[in-house]
């Protein structure tokens, strides 16, 4: 779930928030294999769902379909604390309308990327991500890099 966090302001058309919540349910596989189980494979298959913006532009009403998307990785881990994997993600639809009016603008977008994950204990970890996209239709072109922290309540691993 994200929160409509960011500056937001309706009068200019690139804003760093959206105005909307989103929420990405998903479903996901993992297998193990190899020596000592440290390769793994995962794939995912999600949706996006946003609510609507209603001061889009100041006075219109921006209504965004779902987006749905399926992501596979491959990691290895290194040891207890260090792992790296390569990723691609796949999404495609989300037409925008806004007003009620259709702007025929589907998604279809194509990211390969990597990430490195560094355990630093049972509860606090540090992700370093790369992604670039290869195929951007009505999406972002990107290539972008991002540090991520992670805490996790509970009793972690132990």
């Amino acid at each position: 779930m994200t929160a409509p966090t960011g500056l937001y302001n309706p009068q200019k058309i690139l804003n760093l928030g959206a105005d909307r919540w989103s929420f990405k349910p998903e479903i996901a596989l993992s297998h193990p294999f190899g020596p000592r189980q440290r390769w793994q494979v995962d794939a995912y298959a999600n949706i996006y769902f946003y609510t609507h913006n209603t001061s889009y532009h100041g006075r219109e009403i921006l209504r965004q379909e779902p987006l749905p998307g399926f992501e596979g990785h491959i990691s290895y881990g290194l040891n207890d604390k260090l792992w790296i994997s390569a990723d691609t993600r796949y999404s495609f639809r989300g037409n925008t309308l806004v007003d009620g009016v259709d702007h025929s603008n589907p998604q279809r977008n194509f990211i390969l990327g990597s990430e490195m994950n560094v355990t630093v204990n049972s509860h606090n970890s540090l992700l370093f991500e790369f992604a670039k996209v290869l195929v951007h239709h009505n999406g972002p072109a990107l290539v972008g890099f991002a540090v991520r922290y992670d805490y996790t309540w509970g009793r972690g691993d132990k």
